[in-house]
C-alpha cells in the first residue's frame, strides 16, 4: 500500500512540473494541434514507468498518419492518460469537461494545448462546442479524442455512450477509430511493483458516410457495442 501512494505522490509532482513547463511553452504557441501530442506522450511514458505499467497495443498500425478522424475510447478512471498517452497519435486534440480548467497546474496547459472543454451542464452550450470541434477538425486536419461515456466507469464496465461524438463526425463526414482499454481495476494492482499489464486495441474505422442525425443512435449503439466487445475480448486474454 506505501508503494501506491509514493507512486501517486511522485506522479502528481512529475505532473505539476511537466504541466506548469508546458503551460509556459503553449503561451507561445496557444491551441496549436501539436501540443497534446508532446504533453500526452511524456505524461504517457514517465507514468506508466513510475505507475510499473506494462502496456501492450493491438492494431497500432492503424494510428499511423490518421487524419481528421473522431478517436473514441472507454473511460475508465484517472489514470487513462498514462496510458492513452501512449499511443495519442500527432495533430490530436481532446474533449474535455470545462471543470478540468480547474485542476491545479493541470488544467491550465489542457486549456493553452488546445483541447477543447464543454460544459455539460449547459445543453446548449455543449451542442454549440460540437460546431466548434467540426470546424477544428476541417482547420487543421487534426484527430479529435473523445471518451463518449463522459464519465468515468470505475470498474462498471462500458457505460452508455453520449451522443456529442456522433454528433461531431455526422456533421463533418469524419471517420470514427475505436479503441478498447481493458479493464484497469481487475488487471492493475499498483500496490505491486510490476503493477500490471493495460491491453488496447485499436478497432477498424467506423465509416459515418450515408449516416444523418436520424440515424445517430444507429451508429452510436454500432460503436458501444464494438468497444464493449472488444474489451471482453482483451479481459479474457488475461
Amino acid at each position: 500500500m506505501i508503494l501506491k501512494y509514493i507512486r501517486l505522490a511522485i506522479t502528481a509532482l512529475l505532473i505539476a512540473i511537466f504541466a506548469t513547463l508546458w503551460a509556459i511553452i503553449c503561451i507561445f504557441r496557444p491551441a496549436h494541434p501539436g501540443n497534446t501530442f508532446v504533453i500526452a506522450r511524456i505524461f504517457g511514458y514517465i507514468g506508466k514507468f513510475i505507475l510499473g505499467l506494462k502496456v501492450e497495443i493491438e492494431g497500432k498500425e492503424r494510428l499511423e498518419n490518421t487524419k481528421g478522424s473522431v478517436i473514441i475510447s472507454n473511460h475508465q478512471s484517472n489514470y487513462d492518460m498514462f496510458y492513452v498517452g501512449v499511443i495519442c497519435p500527432r495533430k490530436t486534440v481532446s474533449v474535455g469537461k470545462k471543470s478540468l480548467l480547474y485542476i491545479p497546474f493541470f488544467g491550465l496547459m489542457y486549456w493553452l494545448s488546445g483541447n477543447i472543454l464543454i460544459d455539460r451542464g449547459n445543453r446548449k452550450k455543449a451542442w454549440n462546442v460540437m460546431d466548434k470541434v467540426v470546424e477544428t477538425i476541417k482547420k487543421y486536419n487534426c484527430n479529435i479524442w473523445i471518451m463518449p461515456e463522459g464519465t468515468r466507469s470505475k470498474g462498471r464496465g462500458v457505460l452508455p455512450f453520449k451522443k456529442g461524438a456522433f454528433v461531431t463526425a455526422i456533421k463533418g463526414k469524419f471517420e470514427i477509430l475505436p479503441i478498447a482499454v481493458s479493464s484497469f481495476d481487475k488487471w492493475v494492482d499498483l500496490t505491486r511493483w510490476n503493477s500490471g499489464t493495460v491491453k488496447l486495441s485499436v478497432l477498424e474505422p467506423i465509416n459515418s458516410d450515408g449516416h444523418t442525425l436520424d440515424s445517430l443512435n444507429e451508429l452510436k449503439d454500432k460503436a458501444h457495442q464494438l468497444i464493449s466487445d472488444e474489451v471482453l475480448r482483451l479481459d479474457q486474454s488475461y
